[in-house]
């Protein structure tokens, strides 16, 4: 929320809210124009003087780089992208009892990539071995894919509700 107000104060950004309505620093300034609106949109800092509202989800006026358009790769994001589960049994582990496989083995040219590694569990990755999922007789349940963009925000277990609207579009 700091981040946020710096930015708002600044001008740097704006206020919006699930009707696309923008809102600068002084507009927000504006109290009585926030009375009747829906508290879930705003947080409110309060002040020695005053109850300033700010939105939840802020909107950049202006930057100087793209935003980054992919999740990074990693074990982790790998993982909860395949919800602990290993790929190959279907059976849910702890990630310290899951490894990462090579659908198409590094030996034989596969790749490190979304596209080709999945979640398995240890007993699987060993049964599988250097071997491609049809020469070992154990088909992927489900082929790996690059997550969405905004994928990270959606996996969190408590995404902010005033974000749905701009996160997943009806």
């Amino acid at each position: 929320m700091k981040r946020a107000i710096s930015l708002l104060y600044l001008g740097f950004a704006k206020g919006i809210n699930p009707e696309y309505q923008t809102y600068d620093w002084f507009e927000l300034l504006d109290l009585e124009r926030f009375a009747d609106l829906e508290q879930d949109h705003f947080y409110f800092l309060h002040t020695v003087s005053r109850l300033v509202p700010v939105p939840r989800v802020i909107v950049l006026s202006d930057f100087d780089k793209l935003p980054q358009k992919g999740v990074r790769f990693s074990r982790g994001h790998v993982f909860v992208r395949d919800q602990f589960t290993c790929q190959y049994c279907l059976q849910e582990f702890p990630k310290q009892k899951l490894n990462l496989d090579h659908v198409v083995p590094r030996s034989r040219g596969g790749r490190t990539s979304w596209e080709n590694v999945v979640t398995s569990c240890h007993s699987c990755n060993r049964r599988k071995a250097n071997r491609t999922p049809a020469e070992a007789s154990m088909p992927l349940k489900r082929s790996p894919q690059r997550p969405h963009a905004s994928w990270g925000l959606l996996q969190r277990k408590q995404l902010d509700q005033s974000w749905k609207v701009f996160l997943l579009p009806t």
